[in-house]
């Protein structure tokens, strides 16, 4: 008979997925008995399915052709799955190698437990609150939603909804699960029903764990199996999308479950917080993108209030003050040329430079001093204009030198702090580590690697990379001696157990960054806190047309297209092979929803362009390309992007900007 049967639904975190399977299996050996692994994906793109196959043989891989949400792909595999015991399991989570016979072992010990939930920490080995959850009852949802929860997480009436109260390195009976980690006795899977297909994400888990309660089950949270969970990699929680999901997921959960005048009142307390939330996430993204932009045009128009001043008492020729709409239109119009031109280089790109920003403000400024010639009205002083320019590159080009400076230590923009970091593991997997950090091209210095066992190692001492720094029982030492601000643990060398208890044993100050490398994988994973996305090194090329300035770059020209289309557009119609589509075509690019050219025939990204690069090949009418053909033009396109590209393919082909 199966032990136990592991159900993982994964969509486009391939990176994670590898990780994950590779600790179950480690997990499933440690177990000791029969045991089947499902890996169901939603029509994944970032070559999942192919991973699968390749690397996890003994896996049972449901390929899905769309993405029919959690709550249908993990009953998918539960309807296949035989074990006595049935986990659902997050991809981006890390397995410690007896966390399933711990589990096992407390479920045959307690037969009144339907579902079991472990002790579940971040990327940083920080304790998840949600490891333990009560019921959502409207006050307890009420309370969190207002921030009490917040205030008084220990308090037994206000932090209700994590259970802040209960001691998290002790086991609990507690009302709900998390998705995350959540292993349930088939029996009591029979008896409550499958997930709720209700929900396409989140809530699921709630509404499963009432049900267990509802039916007679316990559930508990069992702190002595831990896992860790890169929380926030398959959705981003300050999202606006995400705050409607999840807070309609409770709506539908009240409904559901609570009598009407109980759901009527969580309702009103649901929709209220959805508002709230939205609103704040909106606001929360306005600020941190206009910041930067505010803070420029404060001091460019401090800038020009105080040259204006000085010229007109020192350099005007009648030391008369220019008349109130300089300084209300014109100079607010001068702003809006230089902070559009600076956008528009790169100015506000991680990566800008200063160059780039000298010389966007330099056509700015011609470009408002040619204008104004042609206003007789508005033609004030080209020295103010030439003078402006000037301190419009001094103030932008200083602000972020100085935000470098405190941010990163150094003045050389475009450049991050370089990283310090150790490598723990043998010489072999360190070295594998090194020759990926040097391919994903990570501004680091490697001091050295640690040994992860207590075998004979060099003393500690000042060494010459690659040397060994010492062993792994000295990593706290090795930190503040050697200022290390980022570690990076080879797993195959390294248990997960033992992972954790380096994470939970080093200070927390100064912050040392985690990440891992798994057995022969190409991706050095880790996460900075539970709520921001997961991160990894790739080996994959970067591609030209996914970079920020490429795709400010696109937009815009996308925008001029569709302009100077409409122009046109009685004119272009009669040349169209399906002229019937060419003015919804501008009207779903003008909105975003397409761009002129891109990719079309590449796997998970088609329909979202009017044309693809491969429309332009040059050849005979009669003759058609191979999906892999045009598959190939498409990634070399990308790869090298430029928006010359775009301007080709509408050349070539404007007589099909009405396909659909």
């Amino acid at each position: 008979m199966v032990k136990l049967s592991v159900v993982i639904v994964s969509y486009n975190v391939c990176y994670f997925l590898e990780q994950a399977l590779l600790s179950v299996r480690k997990a499933v050996e440690t177990l000791g008995q029969p045991a089947e692994i499902f890996v169901v994906d939603n029509s994944s793109a970032d070559n999942s399915v192919a991973m699968v196959r390749a690397r996890f043989p003994e896996v049972i891989l449901l390929e899905n052709k769309d993405n029919p949400g959690f709550s249908k792909a993990n009953n998918q595999a539960l309807r296949q799955a035989t074990g006595q015991y049935q986990l659902l399991l997050n991809p981006d989570t890390l397995v410690e190698e007896d966390a399933f016979r711990r589990c096992c072992d407390f479920l045959d010990q307690h037969p009144a437990c339907g579902g079991l939930g472990v002790k579940m920490l971040n990327g940083q080995g920080r304790f998840l609150p949600e490891s333990k959850r009560g019921l959502p009852t409207p006050l307890v949802a009420f309370y969190k939603i207002s921030g009490l929860a917040r205030l008084f997480p220990r308090s037994r009436t206000f932090g209700r909804y994590h259970l802040g109260f209960l001691d998290p390195d002790q086991p609990h009976e507690i009302e709900v699960l998390s998705g995350a980690f959540m292993l349930l006795r088939k029996a009591a899977l029979d008896q409550v029903g499958l997930l709720d297909e209700d929900y396409f994400m989140y809530g699921e888990d709630i509404d499963l764990s009432y049900r267990l309660t509802q039916g007679g089950w316990k559930n508990y949270y069992f702190p002595s199996a831990r896992i860790i969970h890169y929380k926030g990699e398959s959705t981003k929680h300050t999202s606006v999308n995400y705050v409607f999901v999840f807070y309609r997921a409770m709506v539908i959960f009240a409904q559901k479950h609570f009598a009407p005048g109980r759901a009527s009142l969580f309702n009103t307390l649901i929709n209220t917080a959805i508002w709230l939330r939205a609103s704040a996430a909106l606001g929360q993204r306005f600020a941190a993108a206009a910041a930067p932009l505010l803070l420029d045009a404060a001091l460019l128009f401090g800038g020009m209030y105080a040259l204006t001043a000085y010229w007109e008492q020192h350099y005007k020729y009648a030391p008369t003050p220019y008349p109130p709409q300089y300084l209300l239109v014109a100079v607010p119009a001068y702003l809006v040329v230089w902070l559009l031109a600076t956008w528009l280089g790169g100015g506000y790109d991680r990566t800008a430079r200063a160059g780039r920003i000298a010389r966007s403000i330099t056509i700015g400024t011609v470009l408002i001093s040619a204008v104004s010639n042609f206003l007789d009205s508005w033609r004030f002083s080209k020295a103010l204009i030439l003078l402006g320019g000037a301190w419009a590159v001094a103030a932008l080009v200083g602000r972020r030198l100085l935000g470098h400076w405190l941010r990163h230590g150094h003045l050389r923009l475009s450049e991050p702090r370089t990283k310090t970091l150790a490598l723990v593991g043998s010489a072999a997997e360190s070295q594998r580590g090194r020759v990926l950090l040097a391919a994903a091209q990570v501004p680091a210095t490697i001091i050295g690697y640690i040994v992860p066992t207590a075998a004979p190692a060099a003393p500690v001492r000042l060494p010459t990379p690659p040397d060994c720094l010492g062993e792994v029982r000295q990593l706290p030492e090795l930190v503040r001696l050697y200022g290390l601000n980022e570690v990076i643990f080879c797993s195959k060398d390294v248990a997960v157990s033992q992972i954790i208890d380096l994470m939970l044993r080093l200070p927390q100050r100064p912050a040392v960054a985690y990440k891992i490398l798994p057995e022969d994988s190409p991706y050095i994973i880790g996460s900075r806190s539970k709520s921001s996305p997961g991160d990894y090194y790739p080996l994959d090329p970067v591609l030209g047309l996914h970079q920020r300035a490429q795709r400010r770059n696109k937009r815009v020209l996308d925008l001029l297209a569709s302009l100077g289309l409409l122009l046109l557009l009685p004119l272009l119609i009669w040349g169209q092979r399906q002229p019937g589509g060419l003015l919804p075509n501008i009207w779903w690019v003008l909105r975003g929803r397409r761009s002129w050219v891109g990719l079309r025939y590449t796997p998970g990204v088609g329909s979202q362009a009017v044309l693809s690069p491969a429309d332009a090949a040059a050849l005979p009418a009669e003759e058609a390309l191979l999906d892999t053909t045009r598959q190939r033009l498409e990634f070399l396109y990308a790869k090298d992007y430029e928006p010359d590209l775009d301007l080709r393919v509408l050349w070539r082909g404007w007589r099909s900007l009405g396909s659909r």
